[in-house]
């Protein structure tokens, strides 16, 4: 086994608060650190009771950089991981944490051993490859724009032009879902449902957006928005948190999903995330789609009129 996943393997040494029980955690990177934070997030939500105190250490790139994350370390062991393409770095890493007794790990290293032995090529090495100045990037920065921009049924004659629709009640999270979206690339329009308020003129025409309805329980829907109306010091006597017509809003944004073929996602028990990724899924669907009707046109206008004789 390499020193590089077995230093320091010992006992995360925790203390106690309450019926919680806390580490340290040091979580250093070369570039952002969010895929650090998203990985060891991702486990520490697998324990109960288990809360991690994140100490977070981006653009480490020098050993002068290097040096507050050591006094770090020493000053609070716990577990390490990390993301270091400098090998002299992360072998200084290594060194603090065997001094301290604290568990370290890389985590792309197994990734791009694989990655290298399986392409037959070694990697770049080059911090925060992922970050560039390229197309993708400005894909994500115009989809951002775009969204903001069509935020809660704004500007809708520019609906044409998303990649993706949500359609739904109030509260049912479509402004940080289409935020979320649009950090990945896809243009998001999100349009309430107001009841007597027909939908967008042209929205149930569309061919290029996937619109999808996001709906959640009656009970979760006005639970949210009393704590919108608290929040704003506003009565909480109108139909807005009245639960039977919330219900009746629910039940109509449905309908309208069903007589124009949308898919409906219930977020009740979803994080906006989870309630992403489903879109996402749904979305490469729709591509799919399209792409194979636009393929089976083109052949045809290639291919012309056949005749029998």
């Amino acid at each position: 086994m390499s020193a590089r996943s077995q230093c320091g393997a010992i006992g995360i040494r925790s203390s106690q608060l309450g019926n919680r029980s806390f580490f340290h955690l040091h979580l250093i990177s070369d570039s952002t650190g969010e895929t650090l934070i998203a990985v060891a997030r991702a486990v520490s939500a697998q324990y109960d009771g288990i809360s991690a105190i994140e100490h977070v250490y981006p653009l480490v790139r020098s050993r002068s950089q290097l040096e507050r994350v050591t006094d770090g370390i020493q000053a609070a062991p716990g577990m390490v991981l990390y993301t270091l393409v400098d090998p002299d770095l992360a072998l200084e890493v290594e060194k603090v944490c065997l001094e301290t007794g604290s568990p370290c790990l890389s985590v792309l290293s197994p990734v791009v051993n694989m990655f290298e032995a399986y392409l037959g090529a070694a990697s770049r090495g080059r911090p925060g490859a992922q970050h560039t100045l390229n197309a993708d990037y400005f894909k994500r920065i115009d989809a951002m724009n775009y969204t903001m921009m069509h935020d809660d049924g704004q500007l809708v004659s520019g609906l044409a032009d998303a990649d993706v629709i949500l359609f739904g009640v109030s509260r049912t999270s479509k402004t940080p879902t289409s935020i979320y979206l649009a950090n990945r690339g896809v243009k998001t329009a999100n349009v309430p449902y107001v009841p007597g308020v027909p939908v967008p003129q042209g929205m149930t025409e569309f061919r290029g957006p996937l619109v999808v309805g996001l709906v959640a329980s009656a009970e979760r829907i006005v639970q949210i928005r009393q704590n919108r109306l608290l929040s704003l010091n506003a009565s909480d006597s109108s139909s807005y948190v009245d639960e039977e017509a919330v219900a009746a809003e629910i039940t109509e944004t449905r309908r309208i999903c069903a007589r124009n073929r949308w898919p409906v996602i219930d977020v009740t028990r979803r994080s906006i995330e989870e309630t992403a990724a489903a879109i996402m899924d749904l979305y490469r669907d729709h591509r799919l789609r399209q792409t194979s009707s636009w393929e089976t046109r083109g052949q045809g206008a290639a291919t012309g009129p056949t005749t029998t004789s």
